[in-house]
C-alpha cells in the first residue's frame, strides 16, 4: 500500500470515529500521539499526514501548546448540512430510498475490499451489537459503530462522508417505530445473516443481507408500499 493511500485511509478511519461513530465530540482533545498510532495501527508519521488532511478540511485544529482538538465546526462539515434531527423528520421515504440503494452497495464493496483485519472488526463490531440485543442493553453506539465499520471498508470516502448523515437521521426515524422488540428480533437475525456472509467473503450475499435488513427497517417504520421504491 503506497504511502499516501494508508495516509487517506487513516484520514478516514479518524473521521469516522469522530463523526460516525460519536467517540469524540467537537472540543475534545485528541488522545496522545503514541497512544492513538498504535491504536490506529500505523506509525506516528503516517497519523501526523492523516491529522494534517483532517485540519486541512477543517474537521481538527491544531492549538498551539495545548494539542489536537475536534472542530467546534465539524457538525456542518460531517452532516452536509442537517444540523438538526428535527429537519428529517416527516422524510422518512427518502431517508429509507437512500438507505436501500447506499448500505446494501457498501456491504458489498466492504465485503469485496476489506482487509482481513477490518474483517475481523465487522465480525466482532456485529457481535457486540448481538450481545447488546441479547442483553436488553442499549445498541445505538454498538450498532453505529457496526455499520461505521463496514462503510469505512469500502475505502470509499463519499460513502464514509455521508454515513453520519444517514445514521443521525435514522435515529430520529427509530424513534417513531411502533415495535421496539420486533425490530430487535428482526436486527438480531438480520445481522446474524449479514456476518455470515463477510465471514465467508460473499459480496452478493452480504448486498442481499443488508438490503433484507433495510426491508424490515421499512416495515418497522411504517412505510407502505405506495411509499417506497
Amino acid at each position: 500500500m503506497e504511502k499516501q493511500s494508508l495516509t487517506q485511509q487513516t484520514a478516514q478511519r479518524l473521521y469516522g470515529r469522530i463523526v460516525a461513530e460519536g467517540g469524540l465530540a467537537p472540543g475534545d482533545k485528541l488522545p496522545n500521539e503514541l497512544e492513538l498510532s498504535q491504536e490506529l495501527g500505523v506509525s506516528r508519521t503516517t497519523l501526523r499526514e492523516a491529522v494534517r488532511m483532517l485540519v486541512a478540511q477543517g474537521v481538527l485544529e491544531v492549538r498551539r501548546g495545548k494539542g489536537t482538538f475536534v472542530s467546534a465546526r465539524v457538525e456542518d462539515i460531517d452532516d452536509f448540512g442537517f444540523t438538526s434531527l428535527s429537519r428529517v423528520k416527516g422524510q422518512l421515504r427518502d431517508l429509507f430510498e437512500l438507505r436501500s440503494i447506499f448500505e446494501p452497495q457498501a456491504a458489498r464493496l466492504a465485503c469485496r475490499r476489506a482487509t482481513a483485519e477490518e474483517r475481523a472488526d465487522i465480525l466482532a463490531k456485529g457481535k457486540i451489537v448481538e450481545d447488546c440485543i441479547r442483553s436488553g442493553a442499549d445498541r445505538t453506539q454498538a450498532d453505529a459503530a457496526f455499520h461505521a465499520a463496514i462503510v469505512r471498508a469500502t475505502h470509499n470516502e463519499f460513502m464514509v462522508r455521508l454515513l453520519p448523515l444517514i445514521q443521525r437521521a435514522v435515529a430520529t426515524a427509530v424513534e417513531t417505530g411502533d415495535d421496539a422488540q420486533r425490530l430487535a428480533e428482526d436486527t438480531l437475525r438480520d445481522h446474524a445473516l449479514l456476518l455470515e456472509f463477510f465471514a465467508r467473503g460473499d459480496e452478493e450475499g452480504a448486498l442481499h443481507a443488508m438490503a433484507i435488513h433495510m426491508r424490515h427497517a421499512v416495515d418497522e417504520m411504517g412505510l407502505s408500499e405506495e411509499e417506497m421504491p
